[in-house]
């Protein structure tokens, strides 16, 4: 990183965790099967259905669009419908990859609060939705964000409910986990708990912004949805050919709470600076910080004053910033940070 800058882009902005790094460098010893058939894909086959405890299909995969778009394309048809928040990933930043992937496939957003779905909304959407009406787009799947793109987590009564709604109309739930670590340290529940025995059918497991390095991966807890996911991987180019490298970054991830670890360094971080800013008068923090993502109100003149200093952040309007802290966000960064915002709205 620049010296004279603060990185609060985004957690992809990062470093890679070094036991990641070595793990790639422990898999990198003589010859082994590709597309998956090695002994360390089969390893995290195991390694993943004990840390979950059940028996699960993973598929490493090489991004977190093409885990969201490919498994919601294996949960139904293409005249589907796939019911969001709107501020989901699916909804706003992954340029419509769930249409093209499932041929069609429909995303439909319901209104919620901090980027979660709201269950009246859902209940309302599906008791309208026309079911058999061959007119309409038929609701195949039910996305969840956790944590939320607005940086709440659903609690796991939240998502079993909302999972209950789905399953009562024969929906597919599918959490989209890209800072699944982050919500599962903030909720200090297994991860069990806080997908299949809550009524995950499908994961989207996020490692890159979680001190990852090259891989995401789909975890499918429905042995049914498991049977097409290889045919999707493999016709929309997202199938790893040195699958071993891959599964050894995700196995590291997850040996001795790596994940955990490095997401509460990020949450840690994030706490930090919602604290300061709590303290700070004209900024306003939007949304509950429980992962490691702030939204932030203050006057367009004080964002200016911050990116023309060197804070690297985004705007999502002309008063609100997003500040994501990482894994490896220091406490002087986020004391440095807090300085500026304070200067700059007391100038």
């Amino acid at each position: 990183m620049n010296l004279n800058t603060l990185e609060f882009r985004s957690d992809n902005c990062g470093s890679a965790a070094p036991e990641i790094i070595e793990a790639l460098v422990r898999a990198n010893q003589g010859c082994a099967v590709g597309y998956g058939a090695d002994a360390l894909t089969t390893e995290l086959n195991s390694k993943l259905s004990e840390v979950f405890e059940t028996k699960l299909r993973v598929f490493p995969i090489p991004t977190g669009t093409g885990a969201n778009a490919l498994a919601l394309a294996a949960t139904g048809t293409p005249f589907g419908a796939v019911y969001c928040s709107p501020e989901a990933h699916i909804n706003t930043s992954e340029c419509n990859a769930v249409g093209f992937f499932g041929s069609g496939l429909k995303v439909s957003p319901i209104e919620g609060t901090h980027g979660k779905v709201c269950p009246i909304f859902l209940e309302n959407n599906l008791n309208s939705a026309g079911f058999g009406q061959a007119h309409k787009s038929q609701p195949v799947a039910l996305n969840l964000v956790q944590a939320t793109d607005l940086g709440a987590v659903y609690s796991t009564d939240e998502i079993t409910h909302l999972s209950a709604l789905a399953h009562a109309r024969k929906l597919t739930v599918h959490m989209d986990g890209a800072r699944f670590a982050n919500a599962l340290a903030h909720l200090a529940c297994s991860p069990a708990e806080m997908t299949w025995k809550a009524g995950v059918d499908i994961l989207s497991l996020g490692v890159t912004k979680n001190g990852g390095l090259l891989s995401d991966a789909i975890v499918v807890f429905n042995p049914d949805i498991a049977n097409n996911i290889d045919f999707h991987l493999r016709r929309g180019g997202m199938i790893w050919s040195k699958m071993r490298f891959a599964s050894a970054q995700i196995l590291a991830y997850v040996e001795n709470d790596l994940w955990l670890r490095l997401a509460r360094q990020s949450n840690a971080a994030a706490q930090q600076l919602a604290q300061g800013i709590q303290l700070i008068p004209g900024a306003r923090l939007i949304a509950p910080v429980q992962a490691n993502e702030l939204f932030v109100e203050m006057s367009a003149t004080a964002l200016d004053r911050l990116a023309n200093q060197g804070v690297l952040f985004y705007r999502r309007g002309p008063e609100l910033a997003r500040f994501v802290c990482r894994w490896d966000t220091t406490t002087k960064e986020v004391e440095q940070l807090l300085t500026l915002i304070q200067t700059g709205l007391s100038t």
